[in-house]
């Protein structure tokens, strides 16, 4: 099973753009919507050539997300550079910059409201990403209950931000997480 500490297989070219095709597929349209042929026929290869470099489907899911963490992770670290309320502001920022190319919300909760809580090879690595997440909430608020606070409001700005059409959800995290970190509501 995938985690996003584990690194990314070096791939062939078919591979390459088998991946690039069902990451684009899968994300547009939805992991259960999509079929193998239709991911072999995106990419230029036939069937054979995806289940001789995954092995399965479900295999080829989890790499997509998690290739898509290790983006995700690698975009937040180039972008956060301090801690306390200056990096955990910055990354409302960054998260609303990458929302901005996103159409269908957090790839990692779509994937588990299709999957749910099953032995899906994807599931630790949806898992592992949203721990990771928590995991930065705390170190860069110093306090894992501050970190737990400030993650909820995270992921309810990732909500809100596609699935409520709402375009000032990153303001208003940023807001409200400024006053939650101020030092008269932390006393």
């Amino acid at each position: 099973m995938l985690t996003p500490t584990d690194t990314l297989p070096t791939l062939t070219p078919a591979g390459n753009r088998l991946l690039d095709a069902a990451s684009d597929l899968f994300y547009d349209r939805g992991i259960r919507a999509v079929g193998v042929d239709l991911i072999a026929e995106i990419a230029g290869t036939t069937k054979k050539t995806l289940y001789d470099r995954f092995g399965s489907k479900d295999a080829l899911v989890a790499l997509y997300l998690l290739r898509r963490a290790h983006r995700w992770q690698a975009h937040v670290r180039d972008r956060v550079d301090a801690a306390g309320l200056d990096g955990v502001l910055q990354l409302f920022d960054v998260l609303e910059e990458w929302m901005a190319g996103q159409r269908r919300g957090c790839a990692f909760v779509n994937a588990y409201a299709e999957l749910g809580d099953t032995d899906h090879p994807a599931v630790p690595v949806i898992r592992a990403e949203k721990a990771w997440m928590r995991q930065l909430f705390d170190e860069l608020t110093g306090s894992p209950s501050l970190g737990a606070h400030v993650h909820l409001v995270y992921e309810g700005t990732l909500v809100l931000l596609t699935a409520g059409a709402d375009a000032t959800a990153a303001r208003d995290a940023r807001d409200a997480v400024r006053a939650l970190l101020s030092p008269a509501v932390r006393s």
